[in-house]
């Protein structure tokens, strides 16, 4: 009953942050984000980051990604299946060059400065689909892309990470437990995919039917909810983000008589509870220790965070047929950092590769560009939003 007090803080200040945000037009997120920020260890240390909120804030991401799916047009997005391919690779190249460079150059080893180009890697969309459903953007070309895009980059973010535990190991360093061949990941992935397309041609539709005859209040919410979290914990089980599993889940509920009532029902259910403690979760992690010390280094990787993914994407787009002020909009949804980002600096903490300062610095880079993401997103969706009237 301890976590009561703080989730009621929690829901009072997200509501007031969010109600303010948008007074002033900027995204209802970034005012949650900020009560993360003051509530938590950076400054007031009210509220801790401790196994119920990160189950909360788990809950929270799968929610608002199988929200996500559920708005989702699966025709669109396999049309632009392939230039979201192109959006990830060319999204992925970029930061680990740039960002493993420049780190490279501030007195970093090769090997430190290899692994936090692969922490930067990571793309988190969770907060971009956040802005793209208030402006109505899902269902764009854009909004296809980058939502594809986050599936191929997560995908490769897992692969790289992989090949690091391995290049880690060799040189004699521990990387936390043991871990799986890549080829052994591959096959679980591929394994998750097949059965993704089961579940949108066959099993979902037969579920949902199932669950309207169930003698139960809200039967049909709860099994598209056994689905949804059901999907996030096999691809959380495969390697791959939960929130990946949970997008899929919306996509194949979607493609039911049954896609909106649930949007009806299962919307108010997360935000009124779990979608906020989520993004205060990403303030919570953030801390000033040692910030000063490295100041230089935290400014330097914040515009080289946000640079190469908008940079990188858009370049992607801009290749795959999008004119500018698309690519634009595609490079800006892929800038925010995540669990990815987070898990493997993570792992680089665990390892010795990153010591407790320069740990605390890449966490505070991944919260700022996520900080910074939501706004640029909204710049260039107003931009073409205004342009395609």
């Amino acid at each position: 009953m301890n976590f009561i007090g703080p989730l009621c803080l929690i829901l009072i200040t997200t509501t007031i942050a969010g109600h303010f945000a948008n007074r002033i037009g900027i995204p209802a997120v970034i005012g949650e984000l900020l009560v993360g920020i003051v509530l938590g260890p950076a400054m007031l240390d009210w509220i801790k980051l401790d196994n119920l909120v990160t189950a909360f804030s788990d809950i929270g991401v799968v929610i608002l990604m199988f929200l996500g799916g559920l708005e989702s047009d699966l025709k669109l997005l396999r049309k632009y299946l392939k230039p979201a391919i192109i959006v990830a690779v060319s999204g992925v190249i970029l930061p680990v060059v740039v960002m493993g460079g420049v780190t490279y150059l501030f007195g970093f080893s090769f090997l430190e400065a290899l692994f936090i180009g692969v922490v930067f890697s990571a793309t988190s969309v969770s907060i971009s689909v956040a802005v793209l459903k208030q402006y109505q953007a899902l269902s764009t070309r854009e909004g296809a892309t980058i939502l594809g895009a986050a599936v191929a980059d997560d995908i490769i973010g897992v692969l790289l990470l992989s090949l690091m535990i391995s290049l880690l190991a060799s040189q004699g360093i521990h990387a936390g437990s043991s871990q799986p061949g890549i080829l052994f990941i591959l096959l679980e992935q591929l394994a998750f995919f097949c059965g993704t397309f089961l579940l949108v041609k066959w099993i979902a539709p037969y579920l949902m039917r199932l669950g309207e005859r169930l003698i139960v209040p809200s039967s049909v919410t709860i099994m598209s909810m056994i689905i949804c979290l059901s999907m996030a914990w096999l691809a959380n089980l495969v390697g791959l983000s939960g929130a990946i599993g949970a997008f899929f889940a919306g996509i194949a509920v979607a493609n039911t008589p049954y896609k909106h009532i649930l949007a009806d029902h299962v919307e108010p259910l997360g935000n009124s509870i779990f979608i906020p403690v989520f993004f205060v979760s990403v303030g919570l992690n953030m801390t000033l220790d040692h910030f000063l010390r490295n100041l230089v280094l935290v400014v330097v990787l914040v515009v080289l965070a946000a640079l190469t993914k908008w940079i990188g994407c858009g370049l992607g787009a801009k290749l795959s047929g999008f004119d500018s002020l698309s690519s634009s909009v595609i490079g800006t949804g892929m800038i925010a950092r995540g669990e990815m980002g987070l898990i493997t600096a993570q792992i680089g903490h665990q390892a010795g590769l990153l010591n407790n300062t320069d740990y605390s610095a890449m966490i505070l880079v991944i919260i700022l560009v996520t900080l910074i993401s939501p706004l640029l997103l909204k710049q260039t969706l107003k931009k073409s939003l205004a342009i395609n009237k």
